[in-house]
């Protein structure tokens, strides 16, 4: 596809509905699918509904599950509210900021891939490596896969919440999280606050933090 040829989007019906084109094949046009991620300009009448947060934890709020091609979801953040440190599973990852602003910290893969087993006692301490910070603001698009390395996204502020739009390709259901401290890498299995608008009730597994929640709301 030729991005100088994209269409405008006008709204996230529009993005969508352009998703599904693009993701009807096998392959990944990786700029094209960044450059439609910026054309949308951010509006809260598109994606308002989906915006179902929660007091302590950030949120993801499933939009379109894209034919199980993509999963495009809207997740929320609260004031201080920040994910470890994650990998995504071989899938491509398009981040857009809505609302707010998000800082991306970007960390090296351990050499040893978080593998605890192999370590001597005195390695068992091995902080992982930051290798960028960047702030996203609203309508900013950022792309991240595991050749690029690993992420934590955090919003800064400790008044004001953030909104963000995610797309991955393919969709995953688990991926691994690693502690800053140790690099230990610990799999994670990952569910929806809510789904096309409607909280659902499931045992909430995700990466919130420096832990992981698992509980059932």
């Amino acid at each position: 596809m030729d991005v100088t040829k994209a269409p405008q989007i006008a709204s996230l019906d529009d993005l969508i509905r352009e998703l599904y084109t693009v993701f009807d094949g096998d392959e990944v046009n990786v700029e094209y699918v960044h450059h439609l991620m910026s054309s949308y300009k951010s509006n809260p009448l598109d994606w308002k509904k989906y915006a179902k947060s929660d007091r302590y934890r950030y949120t993801r709020n499933l939009i379109d599950a894209g034919n199980d091609k993509f999963n495009l979801m809207l997740l929320c953040w609260g004031a201080s509210h920040t994910s470890t440190i994650h990998d995504h599973a071989d899938a491509h990852c398009f981040m857009k900021q809505l609302a707010g602003s998000l800082h991306e910290v970007r960390f090296e893969w351990p050499a040893d891939g978080g593998d605890m087993s192999a370590r001597t006692e005195e390695e068992q301490s091995r902080l992982m490596v930051e290798t960028d910070r960047s702030t996203m603001k609203v309508n900013d698009v950022c792309y991240i896969n595991d050749t690029l390395g690993l992420h934590r996204v955090e919003n800064a502020s400790h008044s004001e919440g953030a909104v963000s739009l995610h797309l991955y390709c393919p969709p995953f259901s688990s991926c691994s999280m690693f502690d800053e401290r140790s690099s230990k890498r610990t799999k994670c299995p990952i569910t929806f606050w809510s789904k096309f608008g409607e909280r659902v009730d499931c045992i909430c597994y995700w990466y919130y933090g420096s832990q992981t929640s698992r509980n059932t709301y």
